[in-house]
């Protein structure tokens, strides 16, 4: 029988400073076959628990594009303890631990088709990323598509060497900043700010959003007065979890646990249990 507490070592590729405080990993898959999805490494949305041995592991949302079977990443933000730590002092050639994929992910099948209205705030831009990774493939399957995103300053921004693919695959990407600096050319306020201001349709469209609950929040309140039913606006849920498995409760959310019924909820199923 499989041990689901049992780590898999993975060799690290490469890492790369993305901010000051932000670090991405990509690491080479395992040798067994990563999901399994036939197609797919992962669901966007999923994500795994990384860490070192004698230091602990944490929960990470993959952030590469999900069909790509022979490495993944994951961006992780130094938040001054043990792990996040022990995580940014890796270099390539170290060996990690890595447990799952797990959770649900978004629902790519009834996205297809729809407008996508894709939000990140701070460093919840990992699962989002790898969804507009997959929407970039498989661009044909979809309509317009935005990607709104917030951060305290410009050099917060992560994974910026994607925005340009992103924009060349017709992805529409807003960047925002909470308050304006000196040289900043980009829109200031909040994401929920300029949501009013995309041309999307609202009986077509999914939301996909990942970041603080506040953020959330008022997001989805904008797109629910928008006209976007709360079943199609998809909120990833971030919460401290531990076993991945659904067993250890660190991660509950009202009657839901994050790690097995998530960390994609729609918003009617979470609403009143944010952050």
């Amino acid at each position: 029988m499989i041990n689901p507490y049992l780590p898999k070592l993975v060799k690290v590729k490469k890492t790369k400073m993305l901010t000051p405080n932000i670090r991405q990993i990509i690491f080479r898959s395992p040798t067994e076959k990563f999901s399994l999805k036939k197609s797919l490494a992962f669901v966007p949305g999923q994500f795994i628990l990384a860490g070192l041995w004698g230091i602990g592991e944490a929960p990470f949302g993959l952030a590469n594009n999900p069909f790509d079977q022979r490495e993944q990443a994951i961006v992780i933000r130094n938040t001054g303890g043990q792990v996040s730590s022990a995580m940014h002092r890796v270099k390539a050639g170290d060996t990690i631990t890595i447990r799952g994929p797990y959770g649900t992910g978004f629902p790519l099948k009834k996205m297809k088709g729809a407008d996508i209205v894709a939000i990140a705030g701070g460093c919840g831009i990992p699962p989002i990323a790898s969804l507009m990774e997959y929407i970039a493939h498989k661009r044909k399957d979809f309509q317009k598509v935005f990607l709104v995103y917030g951060a305290s300053g410009p050099e917060q921004f992560a994974l910026r060497e994607k925005f340009t693919h992103w924009r060349n695959k017709k992805i529409e990407v807003v960047l925002t900043i909470d308050k304006n600096r000196p040289g900043w050319r980009g829109r200031v306020g909040f994401v929920s700010d300029h949501l009013k201001n995309l041309s999307f349709d609202p009986e077509i469209t999914f939301s996909a959003m990942c970041g603080p609950g506040p953020m959330s929040r008022a997001s989805a309140k904008v797109l629910v007065d928008l006209g976007v039913a709360e079943q199609r606006i998809m909120v990833s849920e971030e919460r401290k979890m531990s076993c991945g498995i659904g067993k250890c409760q660190h991660c509950t959310c009202g009657k839901f646990y994050v790690c097995t019924d998530g960390p994609v909820f729609s918003y009617d199923q979470i609403k009143n249990n944010h952050d």
